[in-house]
């Protein structure tokens, strides 16, 4: 969902305030997967992908499906496993913000937006990703609709109201929504037969939930029971919260990681953040949990701007790091073409592709990540060991291991050249991953790392 200026600290308020937000509404027997380590059960093809946030609307003139299919041959070369696909119900007229509308106010669950082409184009898009070994995900907004969806007028009651008996948006600045009221069980039935209309009609393979925290957990344990039911799915949460991810999400967003990379781009942090942010995450969410780790999406491109306004020639750097830290790396449209423009949320604005000089770099991010074990998502890959170094407001390092892969990673996050040691390391003999020549490394080598420069080495 979009976030405009200064809509961030009273989303925050409203969140903490929210019952669905506080940790009562959790189901007693999620108190047991806390004590237990449990999370989701996932599908033995998550643990190697690569996500990659598809925007049909910019992504080319035609802004349809069919137009994108033409790229599936080249993100399949890509390595890419995961297509995750914005929104593609229809766009609510009433209300609406600039010409075409935000992707996020709903009109109808069941219907595809005819901007983008039809049913059938849609399930060709689907077919010939699978033909392809990829999967498809779309992206569902459960929290709120649009103010001319049909529900508005034949069920005002699945709607929330204020003092007056009027429906109202989930927060005031998203003037173009109207907020679900998720006390009542038929709007939750008729919800969960909408996603499960989207499997069973299209045979696509999960879903992206838009702020997700918003809604109330139990909700979300029920439609994953339920649509498993129809076909095992995978589930990705736009939300910080462990609790989401032990009955209902295979996944949700590294969010603190994010705005971290960013701080420490722009000087406001030191690499030793890193170590506390690791610690935490390795105490708030189970072993096997997944988070999605990036340097961009919808909503930072279009309002915080591209990852090069944000993090300049650090975007290597980070971008080797989401790729070998635990979690899944994702990719947004464009980000291989090194997109360097804010794409309009409201309007038309096409990526253009003229540039793909970053493709080749994220291919090999991808093939490291996908073959190589000590890397893989949950308890199946390497846990993280952060390595002490020498100068450590400078270099961060960790190593990750899996029966017998392993990988150490060395990161100079400053702008500086950097000379370092790693005293842990008594000795390591493999392979520089990026030049592919022989490296070996022990307690007393000395290296040098240029100017956010970086170095993972493979055995």
């Amino acid at each position: 969902m979009r976030l405009l200026k200064g809509s961030f600290l009273f989303l925050l308020l409203v969140l903490l305030a929210s019952p669905t937000f506080a940790l009562g509404t959790v189901e007693k027997t999620d108190s047991s997967a806390i004590i237990n380590n449990e999370c989701v059960k996932h599908l033995q093809w998550t643990r190697n992908a690569t996500i990659y946030e598809v925007n049909i609307r910019q992504y080319s003139p035609q802004g349809t499906f069919r137009a994108f299919a033409s790229h599936l041959p080249r993100l399949h070369q890509m390595g890419v496993n995961i297509l995750w696909i914005m929104p593609i119900n229809p766009i609510s007229v009433k209300n609406r913000k600039l010409p075409l509308g935000s992707y996020y106010s709903v009109a109808d669950y069941c219907k595809v937006n005819p901007e983008f082409g039809s049913m059938d184009d849609f399930k060709d898009l689907v077919k010939r990703a699978h033909a392809l070994g990829m999967k498809v995900i779309v992206d569902w907004v459960a929290n709120h609709t649009g103010w001319d969806n049909p529900w508005i007028v034949s069920h005002p009651d699945w709607y929330t109201h204020n003092a007056k008996g009027e429906i109202v948006s989930p927060v005031p600045d998203w003037t173009d929504t109207a907020d679900l009221n998720y006390d009542n069980p038929d709007m939750r039935r008729e919800m969960i037969r909408s996603m499960k209309f989207w499997i069973e009609e299209t045979n696509i393979d999960g879903f992206r939930c838009d702020m997700a925290g918003m809604v109330p957990v139990d909700f979300w344990n029920q439609v994953r029971k339920q649509l498993d039911q129809v076909k095992p799915v995978f589930m990705l949460a736009e939300a910080s919260e462990a609790p989401l991810l032990y009955r209902a999400f295979d996944m949700d967003y590294s969010w603190e990681l994010h705005h971290l990379m960013n701080d420490l781009a722009q000087g406001k942090a030191q690499p030793t953040a890193l170590d506390s942010y690791f610690q935490k995450v390795k105490k708030t969410y189970p072993l096997d949990s997944y988070l999605m780790n990036f340097i961009s999406n919808h909503d930072e491109n279009s309002w915080n701007g591209t990852e090069f306004e944000r993090m300049g020639p650090a975007v290597p750097l980070f971008s080797v790091l989401t790729f070998t830290v635990p979690g899944m790396p994702m990719l947004y449209s464009g980000q291989e073409a090194s997109l360097n423009h804010r794409l309009k949320f409201f309007e038309k604005d096409e990526i253009s592709w003229k540039d793909l000089s970053m493709q080749k770099f994220y291919h090999r991010l991808i093939l490291l990540h996908k073959n190589n074990p000590a890397l893989w998502g949950g308890n199946q890959g390497g846990k993280m060991n952060i390595l002490a170094t020498s100068n450590p407001k400078q270099v961060f390092a960790f190593s990750r291991e899996k029966n017998g892969n392993r990988v150490i990673v060395l990161l100079n996050i400053s702008k500086e050249r950097a000379i370092t040691r790693i005293p842990q390391v008594k000795i390591f003999t493999g392979k520089d991953f990026f030049t592919g020549k022989p490296f070996s490394l022990n307690a007393g080598k000395k290296i040098s790392l240029p100017p956010w420069g970086y170095v993972v080495l493979v055995y």
